[in-house]
């Protein structure tokens, strides 16, 4: 169930950025996914990496991860990183979120014949709609953003945060779901010539259409087959890029990295997205643990210490009451553990502050990449 390379399985956290163009960082809600994104990005472009980092999920918790007051754009900005922590002056951070509508805008100008088919689709009531709201739109554009940012000169790896993981499947299933999409005898028959494929629509089809418009409305109906009549000759080209997204997403240079915290709910969906990632033909990289309770060493109170010093005796209590917690979520890690090794699974402690900049990602940083 691991994702492997021809030189074997990695064996550490940094083998597998070292091994990787593509990083995919997956997990469910609330575990530190975006805080492990940023720290894999940061740690990459210290060590001479053109890296840049991405955030499907339009909450800003990347930005503030970075301490970016101001957020991000849809456009890569990049990291000022302290120059005095020994980095490779070579590498580059950069960081940016997603920006669906106007993904899907770059790729009708790509695709469209000319200025006035694209100014057709773009003013399209239909395709607005599609563009901003429609289910399915965001995934797609984000698989898209992967694509176009693996493909820019600028960067060499790309760092990719997902949302919560039920989301994440459908990023990775989206370019695939275009496609079947653009075969379905549905689309074709909406996509018939404007002359003469008319006349064959309103005979075979006008009852659907009139139905359908009864429950959508003449206007939204209209629009969407003006919209289709728009689209058409666009087809195959967005068919070659959902195809190329896809291969993209198995190459063997693209990693995934299950993130989770030591918590039994988590770690089951942890479990159950490392086996739909092994379903898809993927695989799991490594997994990153975070807030982990922290090892305590290994003493044991003296018998007389318990009973001759009250303070020190409560002390000893308190140590053995955290060195209770840290083996019962390492008890509660072990069907993640077992179910992707010989992946490396990296724990990150609980610290004592929130992120919020990048001194306190340097400090998750020693933890994610040891040495």
């Amino acid at each position: 169930m691991t994702n492997t390379s021809t030189t074997g399985p990695a064996t550490s956290m940094r083998d597998v950025v070292e091994r990787s163009d593509v990083l995919v960082c997956c997990g469910s809600g609330g575990v530190g996914k975006t805080t492990a994104a940023a720290v894999i990005a940061m740690d990459a472009a210290r060590r001479g990496r053109r890296v840049v980092v991405v955030t499907i999920d339009p909450a800003r918790r990347l930005a503030d991860a970075l301490g970016l007051d101001a957020g991000l754009s849809s456009e890569p900005q990049l990291i000022d990183l302290d120059r005095d922590s020994g980095q490779d002056p070579s590498g580059e951070m950069w960081a940016m979120m997603l920006d669906t509508a106007a993904t899907f805008d770059g790729l009708v100008r790509a695709y469209a014949d000319d200025e006035e088919q694209i100014e057709r689709i773009l003013s399209n009531g239909f395709y607005r709609n599609m563009a901003s709201a429609m289910s399915g739109t965001q995934e797609y554009m984000a698989a898209e953003t992967l694509h176009a940012l693996h493909h820019d000169d600028r960067f060499d790896l790309v760092v990719v945060d997902t949302p919560p993981s039920r989301n994440a499947l459908d990023f990775l299933d989206a370019p695939g779901v275009l496609s079947r999409f653009l075969d379905h005898r549905i689309f074709k028959l909406a996509m018939l010539p404007t002359k003469g494929g008319l006349k064959v629509l309103g005979a075979a089809a006008q009852p659907m259409f009139k139905a359908i418009g009864r429950v959508v409305g003449s206007d939204v109906l209209a629009d969407s087959l003006a919209f289709f009549q728009a689209f058409s000759g666009m087809e195959t080209g967005f068919r070659e890029r959902a195809d190329d997204v896809v291969a993209l997403l198995r190459a063997e240079a693209t990693s995934f990295v299950v993130v989770a915290s030591p918590r039994r709910d988590t770690i089951t969906e942890a479990v159950w997205f490392a086996r739909q990632l092994d379903d898809q033909g993927v695989g799991v990289a490594a997994a990153i643990v975070n807030r982990v309770q922290p090892e305590f060493g290994d003493g044991e109170v003296p018998d007389g210490d318990r009973s001759s010093d009250d303070v020190l005796a409560t002390l000893w209590a308190n140590v053995e009451e955290l060195r209770a917690v840290r083996e019962a979520e390492l008890e509660a890690l072990r069907p993640l553990v077992e179910l992707t090794e010989p992946a490396p699974v990296q724990l990150v402690p609980l610290l004592g502050a929130d992120v919020h900049d990048l001194d306190t990602l340097d400090q998750i940083a020693q933890h994610l990449f040891p040495g």
